[in-house]
């Protein structure tokens, strides 16, 4: 196919639109296709299968980073089956609470388990860069031991370390640092059905 290259004039553009018209007329005649018969007789409508609702087809959980390249981060945006697990000012040990959430995420996770999940460790500011990236890391890493031994592949679940780098919250009182010390729950890829 050859391709000439003009420059772009009103009486080009006018020659153009004439020409392309002109092809458009002649190429495009075709037979009128017959209607089908109209059929009296009842017809079997088959139903649409609606996917698993349990089952997400595209990831439902952004990262942190994500969030924060979108604006998103610590405004609630985020929704998705797994929600975040928090932990006490310096230490990365599971709380009540915390096992009661995790199992309960155990249970999505043993019912999707084509889903790879990313788990994200974050801490609040205080503390060398450093530290927080230390303590970030084992929060990710205590809460995917925990899934472990609930019974999910170890396979299916990576870890990662933020520090106190991507912070929920950004004010200085502890309720705020609270939100900070967090383990954050990215699903990463779950299958398409």
């Amino acid at each position: 196919m050859n391709v000439a290259v003009h420059k772009v004039t009103p009486d080009f553009i006018g020659k153009g639109v004439f020409v392309l018209g002109l092809s458009f007329f002649m190429g495009c005649s075709q037979e009128t296709a017959s209607k089908p018969p109209v059929s009296t007789a009842p017809q079997k409508v088959e139903a649409k299968q609606e996917p698993s609702k349990a089952v997400p087809t595209k990831p439902s959980q952004t990262s942190s980073l994500e969030a924060l390249q979108k604006g998103t981060l610590g405004k609630g945006a985020d929704e998705g089956p797994l929600r975040d697990v928090n932990f006490d000012f310096d230490r990365y040990d599971l709380s009540t609470g915390a096992r009661d959430i995790l199992k309960g995420h155990a249970a999505w996770l043993k019912a999707n388990s084509l889903a790879r999940v990313q788990i994200e460790g974050h801490c609040d500011e205080r503390g060398t860069n450093e530290y927080n990236l230390a303590l970030g890391a084992k929060r990710a890493e205590i809460v995917k031991r925990y899934l472990i031994d609930l019974g999910i592949s170890g396979s299916t679940l990576s870890s990662i370390s933020y520090g106190e780098e991507l912070p929920l919250c950004k004010e200085q009182f502890e309720a705020c640092w609270a939100k900070n010390r967090r383990a954050h729950f990215v699903v990463k890829s779950a299958p398409t059905t």
